[in-house]
């Protein structure tokens, strides 16, 4: 297909697939005359994985560059897509990077709760890089409760992490049995980034649902009482 086509198909701009092939982004195509290539499914594929990337995910057009290089890069391991889809890379100078010399919880800037979060981790049996920005989030929020006095420590996130865990299960079986590194990535955007807003989703409205069942009978039986 033409470029015109390929902006058709996918919905960016030529001018803008004109900027990702300068940028080495998308790969050229097969060229027919001086001005002129064709381009396949291929780059429809990997232009739809580049507008997941900056459009949903955020990424920055040189992060994403530097996330489809390593994808590239990484050929069959699947796990190392998943790794990098979900920027579990540990970055220089981190708390959350590794170091001969010292243990990230020494570092200054290593959030409260950490021991707590790892405490969890390590409860659970996960094996799960250091650099993971989610070890960083639990163990912020679980700084967070603590100073609220909330009375929930690791300990009391446990069913949940067991919930995460089966979750993460079906996602996995997902991403099972592509072998194209592009075809994985894309799928593992799909179904560990796109997916994150409805099982929340799913969350409120299973949460509306027990609470009705729980709270809403008591109430409506003390109203009628009343």
């Amino acid at each position: 297909m033409k470029v015109s086509e390929l902006s058709r198909r996918t919905g960016v701009q030529v001018p803008l697939i004109k900027y990702y092939l300068r940028e080495g982004m998308l790969p050229p195509g097969r060229a027919t005359a001086a001005n002129q290539a064709d381009y396949g499914e291929d780059h429809v594929r990997r232009l739809r994985l580049i507008r997941t990337l900056i459009g949903t995910r955020g990424l920055s057009a040189g992060a994403t560059k530097e996330v489809l290089d390593a994808i590239t890069a990484g050929q069959e391991d699947l796990h190392q897509v998943l790794g990098i889809v979900l920027g579990v890379r540990p970055a220089k100078g981190t708390d959350l990077e590794p170091t001969p010399d010292a243990a990230p919880e020494a570092s200054d800037s290593a959030p409260e709760g950490l021991a707590e979060a790892r405490s969890l981790i390590g409860a659970m049996g996960w094996d799960v890089s250091p650099g993971n920005p989610a070890t960083r989030t639990v163990a912020e929020v679980l700084a967070a409760l603590d100073h609220l006095g909330a009375g929930i420590d690791w300990r009391s996130l446990l069913p949940y992490a067991r919930l995460a865990d089966d979750m993460a299960e079906l996602d996995l079986r997902q991403l099972d049995g592509e072998g194209d590194p592009l075809a994985q990535a894309e799928r593992a955007v799909l179904v560990t980034v796109l997916l994150e807003p409805a099982l929340l989703a799913l969350r409120r409205l299973a949460q509306e649902d027990k609470s009705s069942r729980l709270f809403g009978g008591a109430r409506a039986a003390g109203t009628d009482e009343a």
